[in-house]
């Protein structure tokens, strides 16, 4: 494939993440509501926020957690909660729900003192020692990742939720991540390192 056939494939794929609807999502949210709250802001910290999280990762983590129940976990991302849900999801309820959510604002969350100084150097630079890459690089300074990367937003978040899915990539229960950056970036974290950055990304707004 040459390098203009490779750059339309690029852009053909990301006007087809595009495609959902805002008010077919809303609709077909009300499942949702349960565990990720009315507004997009579960109040269960161990559900993660849903609101105002870029719309081609939902859809992403949507069709991997139905690869995931079709494969029975050997393929995509595995949840039993979540993935049961995906299942009878189409592409168009995806992106649907998707596009719904990326539409609404996301609930402030705050970042204690005691872990500012240790999780900004851990988010900013890194630990050079132990070959840890910084989070900055992919997720921003603000912990708003990238639409076009994949990368997600992750300020804001509960930070409950945040160490659960650290700690899978850490064991590999968890590897939809693009090109296993996340899992070979957490297995070089340490519990604290995990307990620090989890509650330090929540205000990162």
């Amino acid at each position: 494939m040459n390098k203009l056939a490779l750059i339309v494939s690029v852009l053909a794929s990301f006007s087809v993440w595009a495609q959902g609807n805002i008010e077919a999502g809303k609709a077909k949210s009300q499942t949702c509501v349960a565990c990720h709250g009315a507004d997009g802001n579960s109040i269960m910290n161990i559900y993660p926020k849903l609101a105002g999280q870029h719309a081609t990762y939902l859809e992403k983590q949507l069709q991997d957690l139905k690869l995931g129940m079709t494969t029975q976990g050997e393929q995509g991302r595995y949840d039993p909660v979540m993935s049961a849900m995906a299942a009878p999801l189409s592409k168009q309820d995806m992106a649907d729900l998707a596009a719904y959510y990326a539409s609404l604002p996301i609930s402030k969350n705050s970042t204690p003192e005691s872990v500012v100084t240790k999780g900004k150097t851990l988010y900013t630079a890194g630990d050079a020692e132990r070959g840890l890459t910084a989070c900055i690089a992919c997720h921003g300074p603000r912990g708003n990742g990238t639409k076009l990367s994949g990368f997600p937003k992750i300020s804001g978040q509960h930070a409950e939720y945040v160490k659960l899915q650290l700690e899978k990539f850490r064991e590999g229960a968890r590897g939809n991540d693009m090109n296993a950056m996340m899992q070979d970036i957490a297995k070089k974290l340490t519990d604290d390192d995990i307990e620090t950055l989890s509650q330090y990304v929540g205000g990162l707004h």
